[in-house]
């Protein structure tokens, strides 16, 4: 089985590189659009799209969370690809925005079909053995940032060489994803019987969503994925094109590929080391504790942002040195998303045999986040250039502690239910 676990982590990589791949060549697509032929377009319509985006995971992941648990996790995890295939193909045939609009539909409903049933996947494959589970959580966070965050760094290059045809190219690597997911994963032992027992219905679906540790989790971790959603939807759109508007900040200048992609790689390989990092401390702290630190961090790294992004006029040892605070910022703030997953994993233990549907709350909060950075990432944007994006997310990050320190003084409960009880598989 874990040479499934192994080819089901791959085939997030490949699968989430082809969408980090899709959505940053979008940002450069619209930016250029007038050239190929489409309209002009501002901040905002970009944060729309990627708010589609998000809303489709958010509406139809709970519907291919269940659908993999009645069917079969392994085979609702090929419609992902599939979905996504068609999307690209789309994208690059078009400069119709109603068109570009419904393949960000498309690109939603695959990720909706991916996430749930790969995490069902995971937690059914690793119940009872939780070092098995601890390195397959924290490998499957990683796999899906490195695979987007390979996708934002490849995607300015890519596309500066050969144009709107790359999102063909891009089918290429979603047909990859299928055939890993197709021919290299097998079943999990206990699927059969899994998708065989009684499931959870709507109603008490919903009372799980209502319960007190899932409603003290969900808004912290939206916030944290607002904060973050709102540099994925907005960054490459603002840093690949100068700004009259806001002469005085320097991130707003105007930055080649080179720039861009050299940039993504030092922020991709920093997020990556914290990753690492933080979730191999889960032995020897609170999750809730790795939160903490996270939202912290990213105060910090917000700060130093500010002071770059206003560094023309400085020393360069200052602004060398700010820039290392902010590296440091994001290192510890890359804590936050692999600990808040270990949280939600926990609570899907009361529901052995629904396990997709449980694990498709990720999804859930992971697009409200992302949709409520996106929508706000356009407007402060428009509003202030990189300053407004700075100040929205240490909006959000404050936001962000509220539900925490309750959330802190539950964990307790939140351990307890990974023992699953009578009454809760009765009730499933």
């Amino acid at each position: 089985m874990e040479r499934s676990l192994r080819f089901v982590l791959l085939g997030t990589f490949t699968l989430r590189f082809s969408t980090g791949l899709t959505g940053a060549m979008l940002g450069l697509y619209l930016a250029d659009l007038p050239a190929h032929g489409g309209p002009t377009i501002d901040a905002r319509v970009v944060g729309l799209y990627s708010a589609i985006f998000f809303l489709t995971e958010l509406v139809l992941s709970p519907l291919f969370g269940i659908l993999s648990d009645r069917y079969g996790h392994h085979r609702v995890m090929l419609y992902g690809p599939i979905f996504g295939g068609i999307a690209v193909v789309l994208t690059g045939l078009t400069t119709s925005l109603p068109i570009l609009g419904a393949t960000r539909l498309l690109e939603g409903a695959s990720t909706a079909a991916s996430v749930p049933s790969i995490l069902g996947f995971i937690a059914l494959a690793t119940a009872g053995n939780e070092i098995l589970r601890g390195k397959a959580a924290a490998r499957f966070e990683g796999a899906t940032l490195a695979g987007l965050g390979v996708g934002f760094i490849v995607a300015p290059k890519l596309f500066e060489a050969i144009g709107p045809s790359a999102f063909f190219l891009n089918a290429g690597i979603y047909a990859v994803s299928f055939l890993i997911y197709w021919r290299g994963v097998k079943d999990p032992a206990g699927e059969v019987e899994a998708v065989a027992a009684p499931h959870i219905g709507v109603g008490r679906y919903l009372a799980l969503v209502r319960s007190s540790h899932v409603l003290l989790l969900a808004p912290t971790w939206i916030a944290v994925n607002a904060s973050i959603g709102l540099w994925f939807s907005q960054s490459l759109f603002q840093f690949s094109k100068s700004n009259p508007e806001f002469p005085d900040q320097a991130l707003m200048a105007g930055f080649d590929a080179n720039q861009i992609t050299v940039a993504a790689i030092v922020i991709a390989a920093v997020f990556g080391a914290g990753l690492v990092y933080w979730g191999n401390r889960f032995k020897a702290m609170r999750r809730t504790t790795i939160l903490l630190y996270g939202i912290i961090g990213g105060g910090v790294m917000v700060g130093a942002g500010l002071v770059v992004n206003h560094s023309a006029a400085l020393p360069t040892a200052l602004s060398l040195a700010a820039l290392g605070i902010a590296g440091l910022g994001l290192f510890v703030l890359a804590g936050a998303t692999p600990a808040a997953l270990g949280l939600l994993a926990d609570i899907s233990e009361r529901f052995p045999h629904d396990r997709g549907a449980i694990m498709g709350l990720y999804s859930v909060f992971l697009a409200i986040g992302q949709i409520t950075g996106s929508v706000i990432g356009g407007f402060a944007a428009v509003w202030r250039g990189i300053d407004g994006m700075l100040v929205a997310t240490a909006v959000l990050l404050a936001l962000a502690l509220i539900p925490l320190r309750r959330l802190r003084t539950q964990e307790h409960e939140i351990d307890l239910v990974s023992e699953p009880t009578t009454d809760a598989v009765a009730g499933a």
